[in-house]
């Protein structure tokens, strides 16, 4: 069955882009591996009319809304090659089975590439974050870490200590300019050079750090700015331009979020920086409007 699209990704952005493509009375597979990024979380802050519900429970009833709509199909499982052809798109599943579509989406998302200590990825999404602005709040005015991963770990620290008292965990790394240390002094964020060796804490919270030197800092959330990877290769594949960002790879989009491939779109986390929920889901929107509008208008002639 030859589809107008096929979405590759079930979430924020997959979803918001497939549901406007299907308003339009338009058939729509979405490829969904069940994988979003922000599974580790307990809940979702920040997201119009959703503020503190559970992930995976706004994806659900999002998909259940789309099935609603009689030219939707949905596939459960993750896309493993796409390629082009005459007509449109030929896109294969892991399972073998193979989806033809006028267009793509590409919504696959990227995931975390987690800094390897001890303690760390099992409070990530709980006590160790990435946004203030999903989960800072809920931390407000408590005891706050920023872990030196990157160059703009800096000015993340800049940020975080609006939250609370802030420190900047060097982990062994070089220590930031003259600049930097005055503009971090004049925000009252403390400096720690040791390296960090273990998190510590009851489950899935924060009560310390363990520093090399055998020092034990108190701490009640850990914010980080982690590497990311896109988790498909099919944007390569397909030969989509990517850039390198500010925590890794980005597919390149113009403001329609059509890639440099003409017939593929791209949403989400996996085509922009910064990320957060609600604008991959913006994005997702802008992806399937503009998609849907390149079915009508590109065949035209005059």
């Amino acid at each position: 069955m030859q589809h107008d699209a096929i979405v590759i990704g079930g979430s924020y952005a997959g979803l918001s882009a497939a549901i406007h493509i299907a308003r339009a009375r338009r058939s729509v597979c979405v490829i969904d591996s069940a994988m979003p990024r922000n599974r580790f979380a307990d809940a979702s802050h920040g997201f119009f009319g959703q503020d503190g519900t559970e992930p995976r429970v706004m994806i659900a009833e999002a998909r259940a809304q789309l099935e609603r709509y009689p030219t939707v199909r949905t596939v459960a499982g993750a896309a493993t090659n796409a390629a082009a052809i005459p007509g449109g798109f030929e896109v294969r599943l892991e399972g073998g089975e193979t989806l033809t579509g006028a267009r793509l989406v590409l919504a696959f998302g990227i995931a975390d590439v987690l800094p390897e200590i001890s303690g760390l990825a099992e409070r990530w999404g709980k006590s160790v974050l990435h946004c203030p602005y999903c989960h800072g709040f809920e931390y407000g005015d408590q005891r706050l870490g920023v872990l030196l991963t990157m160059p703009m770990s800096a000015h993340q620290a800049l940020l975080i200590a609006d939250w609370g008292p802030t420190t900047l965990f060097l982990d062994g790394g070089e220590i930031p300019d003259a600049e930097a240390r005055a503009k971090l002094a004049q925000r009252g964020v403390a400096i720690e050079p040791a390296r960090v060796l273990a998190l510590r804490g009851d489950r899935s919270a924060l009560s310390s750090l363990m520093l090399a030197d055998g020092r034990e800092v108190a701490l009640d959330a850990l914010y980080l700015a982690p590497r990311s990877r896109l988790n498909s290769a099919i944007a390569e594949q397909l030969g989509c331009a990517v850039d390198d960002g500010p925590f890794g790879p980005v597919i390149r989009t113009d403001a329609a979020k059509l890639t440099s491939v003409p017939g593929v779109y791209a949403a989400g986390d996996a085509a922009r920086a910064p990320h957060n929920a609600t604008w991959a889901a913006a994005d997702g929107v802008t992806a399937g409007v503009s998609l849907h509008q390149s079915l009508v208008f590109a065949p035209l002639t005059v």
